[in-house]
């Protein structure tokens, strides 16, 4: 067992593993982010568009619930205990979804394409510098004369 929680914290202490966290907690917000775009700067436009500004009260009732008298909105009626089909809310999450892939597609593309000029930039620097020492050694004098 000693051994067991040695190799465990020999893993939590690695790097990857802080990173990793780093990156939930920077997913977590990135997703909030998404969350307030989708909900509202693109629902409201393509509200406009299609002629409902909220997705998410796009529901079918399949079973309404016993003696429910409340408003018949999405949320109401699922607190209800009522089966609802509701199409609305997952176009929502779906529209988050490709936002959020293209959003980090982006990202990691910008990354790859700076490693990617960054590395070429620094075998530029580093193939002339070897060029110039090769030149510098050609033009030095070769034996000593005294």
């Amino acid at each position: 067992m000693r051994k067991f929680f040695q190799e465990f914290q020999a893993f939590i202490s690695k790097g990857n593993v802080l990173d990793l966290a780093v990156a939930v907690i920077i997913g977590a917000a990135f997703s909030k982010i998404v969350d307030s775009l989708v909900k509202d700067i693109i629902n409201p436009i393509l509200g406009v568009l299609v002629g409902r500004p909220d997705f998410t009260n796009l529901f079918v009732v399949l079973k309404d619930a016993p003696n429910y008298t409340g408003p018949q909105t999405y949320e109401g009626l699922v607190k209800a205990g009522a089966t609802v089909f509701g199409y609305g809310a997952f176009l929502t999450a779906i529209v988050q979804f490709l936002l959020l892939a293209f959003a980090v597609f982006w990202l990691i593309k910008i990354v790859v394409t700076a490693r990617t000029r960054i590395a070429a930039e620094a075998d530029r620097l580093l193939n002339a510098k070897h060029k110039e020492e090769e030149e510098d050694k050609a033009a030095a004098p070769t034996g000593a004369s005294a």
